[in-house]
């Protein structure tokens, strides 16, 4: 029983230094941690759309990976892990994620990467994001900036669940946006389009109510 408790106190010290050295508090346990799998809600559209992906293409632009967002909370399809970017230490798992860290997001179901350039998207006009790469490997294109609300929040220091924060890409500066107005439908999508009324997913060129979004569900990795 003494090397248990032992064991149990080194572990908690451990845990302590790790949270105070990324800036959160011990008994903060609303952290997004790296490696987590997590949904990403969209917040304009009423917190019912989910950032969604799977193996279907685009069939205009660049022919990618499509990336939608879609109003289906329970759809293994919204997952996406959350990786360190390209040219960043490597993302311990469980360790608190920074506002202005530089991560990826990787689909569990594809292995691709959440991306975008300057390839323009199908509704709006805006810049494509797709998905792209194989097992997680991709470019400079699946590199985003985390960027925290900062109004009334607990935390600006790190990104927390339930929380607004943006996503803005390192490549282009655009932020990851979609609107509840520009959706796929039988007029620009035709007669039994499969993603009809999923949102298109885009990036945008300034931070607006658009670009916001909020992670809740997921698989939270903690330390």
């Amino acid at each position: 029983r003494k090397s248990t408790m032992k064991t149990s106190s080194i572990r908690s010290i451990a845990t302590t230094f790790i949270l105070a050295a990324s800036g959160v508090s011990a008994d903060d346990e609303n952290y997004v941690g790296c490696g987590s799998a997590v949904k990403l809600t969209h917040i304009e559209s009423g917190g019912k759309y989910y950032l969604t992906s799977d193996e279907r293409q685009l069939q205009s632009g660049s022919g990618q990976q499509l990336v939608t967002a879609v109003a289906n909370s329970e759809s293994p399809k919204g997952l996406w892990q959350i990786r360190n970017g390209s040219d960043e230490p490597f993302c311990e798992a469980g360790w608190p994620v920074k506002c202005g860290q530089k991560i990826r997001l990787t689909h569990l179901q594809t292995g691709s990467n959440l991306h975008t350039h300057g390839v323009r998207s199908p509704l709006s006009n805006q810049h494509e994001v797709t998905g792209f790469g194989q097992d997680g490997e991709g470019d400079s294109g699946d590199d985003w900036i985390v960027e925290c609300s900062s109004g009334g929040y607990r935390s600006k220091t790190h990104l927390n669940r339930d929380e607004p924060f943006m996503l803005k890409s390192g490549a282009t500066g655009r932020y990851l946006g979609a609107s509840s107005t520009v959706k796929f439908n039988e007029q620009n999508c035709g007669r039994g389009c499969p993603i009809l009324n999923q949102l298109e997913v885009f990036g945008r060129n300034r931070l607006d109510d658009y670009s916001h979004w909020r992670i809740e569900l997921g698989v939270h990795l903690t330390k």
